[in-house]
């Protein structure tokens, strides 16, 4: 089926590499188009390829996936990437998340978190499981100054973006213009210092503006 979704799977330990393509194989909707070892040969391959997907490993020889994530956003930024950690999540993966990965998944997922991860961050939504993000919230500081704290219309926008919104379906829940919509956004992106969605999402759960229940955890 040409309309499935391309999946480019990056890590450096062939049993992690193997096992993630026995599950998304049993798919109907999403296939493996290639695989990648180190950060370097997953640039050129995400190059190649043009994968809708890239499951990301943070920690790798050549080049981490950090770096990695960065290369290919900048030649392809309509790629969605996915962070994968084995190990408890922590400033890595939040540096993940900054360099533009979309949501994070652990290598241990069951198929079906995988695939509804997959699935997720190819709409567009963030893709962040709730025993993750619980771990990775330890790693979201408060600044030491924070600006003027967020008006009670910025904290709505912000759960909406929490809940996986675009800047259109904000626009049409609260009767603004798209427009509107990314104005606020910026401001209340400067406030929090949060790069993209992703990040400010995980603020808004560290500042009690929502809660993992009412996000899109898978």
């Amino acid at each position: 089926m040409a309309d499935r979704i391309a999946v480019l799977i990056v890590d450096d330990h062939f049993v992690v590499r193997k096992g993630l393509l026995a599950l998304i194989a049993e798919s109907d909707d999403v296939r493996v188009v290639g695989e990648a070892v180190d950060g370097r040969e997953a640039v050129a391959q995400a190059a190649a390829l043009a994968p809708d997907v890239v499951l990301m490993d943070v920690l790798m020889p050549v080049m981490d996936g950090i770096a990695a994530t960065r290369a290919i956003l900048e030649r392809r930024p309509e790629t969605r990437i996915v962070a994968l950690t084995s190990a408890a999540a922590g400033a890595k993966l939040l540096e993940m998340v900054r360099a533009g990965a979309l949501g994070y998944l652990g290598k241990s997922a069951e198929q079906a978190e995988l695939l509804a991860g997959i699935r997720k961050v190819y709409r567009g939504e963030p893709c962040l499981p709730a025993t993750l993000t619980r771990q990775l919230l330890q790693h979201c500081s408060q600044p030491a100054e924070r600006r003027d704290g967020l008006t009670e219309r910025e904290g709505e926008l912000l759960r909406l973006v929490a809940k996986g919104l675009s800047n259109p379906e904000i626009a049409e829940r609260l009767h603004v213009a798209e427009g509107t919509v990314r104005t606020h956004l910026t401001h209340v992106f400067g406030k929090l210092g949060a790069d993209n969605r992703v990040e400010a999402t995980l603020f808004a759960l560290r500042d009690g503006w929502t809660t993992l229940e009412e996000s899109l955890a898978v």
